[in-house]
């Protein structure tokens, strides 16, 4: 029998509506510093607090779907849940920022870099603010030595942040072939993406094919195709959401695949925006 889980990520699959709305556009118009492939690089104002233990990790998996990776290096004590207008419907995942606090007499003049590995929908979040709900470890990390614990105590802060590129320390891109996938449904969730972080498109080729066939993005950093009977090896091309690089790893989920599973790729996109 499926999982909850499993069936929800199925129905998810078939009934997700068209792509969201473009990042660029839920960041309005006006001139900014961009890097080449069109993505902000300013420094932008928002607020943020913190949760959990006081030097805790952070939530244990949250709304991208990483599961128990957030609890582990590389996204140990760096992980992030941000309001809707970073989240953008799940596209936001493994996105990463840098952010810092303004008050010279306790923040450090160094940023925290931080992940997105989860949503905040509510209080705080919610109206179209800007907002980062951080790790107590990450919340501390903004403050001069010595100081964390007065730096959490003030609850909310005024920061800024800005894009940054990811960087998981000589990791390789990998696939997890999400529970209650089968020759007919295939459910995949994209870690450790370095540079951009996020993804804009996904698709897969099956063994003996030169057909790429494009996946849905339903949920978090989860993607799914519909179809059968699919045949592996399976092939992935991925495609950044704001740079549009794109990447193929060749037969990197092999013909024996099975649910639950991760399969690492031998490449990852350059560690740079």
């Amino acid at each position: 029998m499926a999982s909850p889980r499993s069936l929800a990520l199925f129905l998810l699959c078939i009934l997700a509506p068209a792509p969201p709305v473009p990042a660029a556009l839920l960041f309005g118009g006006g001139k900014s510093a961009k890097a080449a492939g069109g993505l902000d690089m300013e420094w932008r104002p928002a607020t943020a607090t913190w949760y959990g233990d006081a030097e805790g990790d952070g939530s244990d998996g949250g709304a991208c779907g990483y599961g128990t990776l957030v609890d582990v290096v590389p996204m140990k004590a760096r992980v992030g849940s941000v309001s809707p207008v970073l989240f953008m419907d799940g596209e936001g995942c493994g996105a990463c920022y840098k952010v810092k606090c303004l008050d010279r007499g306790i923040c450090s003049r160094r940023a925290v870099t931080v992940i997105v590995t989860d949503e905040c929908p509510g209080g705080l979040c919610a109206f179209g603010h800007t907002h980062f709900d951080l790790s107590g470890a990450a919340f501390s990390r903004m403050a001069v030595a010595g100081a964390g614990g007065r730096l959490r105590d003030r609850g909310q802060l005024n920061v800024v942040y800005r894009r940054t590129a990811c960087k998981y320390g000589g990791k390789n891109i990998a696939f997890r072939v999400n529970e209650g996938s089968t020759s007919f449904w295939l459910s995949l969730l994209v870690e450790f993406e370095d540079g951009e972080g996020d993804i804009g498109s996904m698709q897969i080729k099956q063994a003996n094919s030169v057909e790429w066939l494009d996946m849905k993005h339903v949920w978090g950093a989860t993607w799914c195709l519909v179809r059968g009977p699919l045949v592996g090896p399976f092939s992935v091309r991925l495609t950044t959401l704001s740079a549009k690089k794109t990447l193929t790893a060749r037969d990197v989920i092999p013909r024996n695949w099975a649910p639950k599973a991760t399969y690492t790729s031998r490449l990852n996109f350059e560690p740079s925006l």
